[in-house]
């Protein structure tokens, strides 16, 4: 049986789509191709039909993942500063950090991009650039560019933090770590007000 174009674009999508949550619950390498293909409902086979390797699947999880970041929720806060404030105090509520599979790529899986093929990490850099564009045209409205470093920081801050805050078996000590997180980026994001570089 033939399908047509768009059901395989769908069921492509699919694949990706529920990759992307287990990868982020289990890691790259903790996601084998039974269990990625069963979470699409498909059989292991399936996976040659719409991908060449475990590896194109990851890269268009990842690439999918950090799409859906920024379309879903950085597009969507209010402009300039108070959009950042808005994202930080999102970012770092027990919410977020509880939410691993509907969470963040960068928190989850950031230190197993580093150890991925090169069209993984392509895809996970061509996300983070749309982040940090993103953010740099908040910190710097009239001159984007000159933000860009610091908004890279920013980002660092965010995933580091939250990365820590989930590793810590204290939940009080946790919670804390969140709130220190807020004020951090919050004096960082002042600090650049009063301190243009």
């Amino acid at each position: 049986m033939r399908y047509t174009k768009e059901h395989k674009q769908e069921t492509r999508q699919r694949i990706i789509e529920t990759a992307g949550r287990r990868l982020k619950r289990d890691g790259i390498d903790g996601s084998g191709v039974a269990t990625l293909m069963k979470d699409a409902g498909l059989t292991n086979g399936t996976l040659y039909a719409y991908f060449t390797s475990k590896d194109e699947l990851v890269a268009g999880a990842v690439a999918d993942q950090m799409r859906a970041q920024h379309a879903n929720i950085v597009a969507h806060v209010a402009p300039g500063r108070a959009g950042l404030e808005q994202l930080i105090r999102w970012y770092f509520s027990p919410e977020q950090r509880d939410s691993i599979d509907d969470g963040c790529p960068n928190a989850a899986l950031l230190d197993e991009i580093a150890r991925a093929a090169d069209p993984t990490r392509q895809a996970y850099t061509d996300g983070v650039l749309v982040l940090v564009d993103d953010f740099a045209a908040r910190l710097a409205p009239h001159d984007p560019s000159s933000a860009r470093l610091r908004a890279l920081g920013l980002l660092g801050m965010l995933a580091g933090t939250l990365q820590l805050s989930r590793a810590l078996t204290d939940r009080q000590l946790s919670d804390q770590l969140l709130d220190q997180g807020i004020r951090n980026a919050l004096a960082l994001l002042d600090a650049e007000q009063h301190n243009p570089a």
